[in-house]
C-alpha cells in the first residue's frame, strides 16, 4: 500500500507531478538509491526528465516523503537514461 505525507501530496500538486508517475516510479524504478534517515529514493525518466520519489518503508507500506523532477545526467549513467 502506497501512502503520502500531507506535505508530500502539497508538493506533487505544486509541481505538477501526478499520483500515477509517483507509483509507477515505486513500482518500476530504473534504480532505487538508498537516502538519509533509512529512506529510498526511486528514479524513473518520463518524457526526458527524471522523476525522484523519496519514500520510506514501513512493514507492509511504502509513504512518500517527496517527490521531484531533475536532470537525468545529474543522477543517471547515460546508459540508464538514454
Amino acid at each position: 500500500m502506497i501512502k503520502y505525507y500531507k506535505h508530500a501530496e502539497d508538493q506533487i500538486k505544486e509541481r505538477k507531478v501526478s499520483k500515477k508517475e509517483v507509483e509507477m516510479t515505486i513500482k518500476n524504478p530504473v534504480e532505487v538509491v538508498n537516502g538519509r534517515r533509512n529512506r529510498k529514493i526511486a528514479h524513473k525518466v518520463f518524457n526526458g526528465k527524471l522523476l525522484r520519489v523519496v519514500y520510506e518503508e514501513e512493514e507492509d507500506e511504502i509513504i512518500v516523503v517527496s517527490a521531484y523532477r531533475a536532470e537525468p545526467k545529474r543522477y543517471l549513467g547515460r546508459e540508464k537514461w538514454r
